[in-house]
């Protein structure tokens, strides 16, 4: 049951293009986005952002994110999600170049376009975001959060 959960986490994740992520500032007032994404390892989620966004100021005074990935346009009832934990950043600079490989990459496989390095460094506009996971969740039959390990480490990251 363990290794189906953990194969349904990595199916929703492999087959949506975005995810909804959701951020407060230092007061606590909540705000989610939508932000197209490439997952690394199933623990790494990467997206662009401005620095000046909403959701980018609210990472740089508090890293806590809370994010979903699922299929909005499932039938009532049928709908399933992976519900993440994890901590934002902007992507080291030592670590751009292999984060934005990986982004690039599901960008040209999406029909978007190639990303280098320098679309995403200074002066540029854009900004290469990473949520490093620290638990990812399904819901069970009953709407219970229950622990999975997609990207197959043996815990759930905490």
């Amino acid at each position: 049951m363990t290794e189906d959960r953990a194969a349904l986490a990595r199916t929703i994740i492999d087959a949506n293009g975005y995810l909804t992520l959701a951020t407060a500032d230092t007061d606590g007032r909540p705000w989610a986005t939508p932000v197209w994404f490439a997952a690394d390892r199933y623990t790494d989620f990467l997206w662009l952002s401005r620095t000046s966004t909403r959701h980018s100021a609210n990472i740089a005074d508090r890293p806590q994110v809370g994010i979903v990935i699922f299929d909005s346009a499932a039938p009532i009832g049928s709908g399933q999600g992976v519900y993440i934990e994890a901590l934002a950043e902007p992507v080291p600079a030592a670590q751009t170049a292999a984060a934005i490989t990986v982004y690039s990459d599901r960008s040209v496989a999406a029909g978007g376009r190639e990303w280098q390095v320098s679309d995403v460094a200074a002066p540029a506009a854009f900004r290469l975001y990473r949520a490093r996971a620290t638990a990812h969740y399904l819901l069970d039959d009953h709407d219970s959060r229950v622990p999975v390990d997609p990207a197959g480490t043996g815990g759930d990251h905490r």
